[in-house]
């Protein structure tokens, strides 16, 4: 059987039509399991990458429009002594959040998969910003039996790879509009400074809200109920009368 591949320039590229949306399982065990023992995998289709988690997701190979995108990872602890990984960016860090989910498979005896959740932020830690950028790592694991205590069951690491999946968390198109590169929130000054007004025209005189002891002033007009507030010492509104 032809091994199909759809990397080009370390770039996942499917023809028109065709989605690539793999299960947690596939994503382990046709995937991962097959690329740390060197078997043919289902297709050519995920770009390996030198520790994913040393790279800014914006500048990862790919469309950032995409609703995910996948890549082999290689490991690089960040210290000699351990199996912490280095999750430091040019902007930011990649921070763990929640436990890890256990993904097995009835014909897999022994090997199971662990998927990881972390969020990307920017900034040094422990100060950084939470960004919406999301990724999911996966690791192989063989699970066995402890030898003094038929109860417990030992967990260790399988192979130099895992299997990452990053995508950009989308609330509404409201903040897609206002959303940075990065998975930011913009805020529009400009739009902040305007006064506001209220009509309290459908709303129960009851339910109005106690006046707040400040130093803004309003005008109150009894012709239309409409409440006019003003910011003093505010060139912008300098130039707004009162209904």
């Amino acid at each position: 059987m032809e091994r199909l591949n759809f990397v080009k320039n370390g770039v996942s590229r499917l023809p028109p039509g065709f989605r690539f949306q793999p299960t947690d399982e596939e994503l382990v065990f046709q995937y991962l399991k097959c690329k740390i023992f060197s078997s043919q995998l289902p297709a050519s289709i995920i770009p390996e990458i030198n520790n994913v988690s040393k790279y800014d997701p914006w500048d990862l190979p790919g469309n950032c429009d995409d609703e995910e995108r996948y890549f082999f990872s290689s490991k690089e602890v960040k210290y000699r002594r351990g199996n912490r990984m280095n999750r430091t960016s040019n902007s930011g860090y990649w921070k763990a959040t929640g436990s890890d989910k256990k993904i097995s498979s009835s014909i897999n005896n022994g090997i199971v998969g662990l998927r990881k959740t972390l969020v990307f932020y920017e900034g040094k830690s422990p100060n950084g910003s939470r960004t919406e950028w999301v990724m999911h790592e996966y690791r192989l694991v063989s699970v066995e039996t402890s030898a003094s205590n038929s109860s417990q069951k030992d967990a260790n690491e399988i192979g130099d790879w895992v299997l990452c999946r990053i995508s950009l968390k989308k609330r509404s198109i409201e903040s897609d509009n206002n959303t940075t590169p990065s998975g930011r929130t913009m805020v529009n000054n400009a739009e902040m400074a305007q006064p506001r007004f209220f009509d309290f025209l459908s709303v129960h005189h009851n339910s109005l809200p106690a006046p707040a002891h400040s130093s803004t002033s309003s005008t109150c007009s009894s012709s239309n109920n409409v409440v006019d507030v003003s910011f003093p010492n505010h060139e912008e509104t300098s130039g707004y009368g009162h209904f």
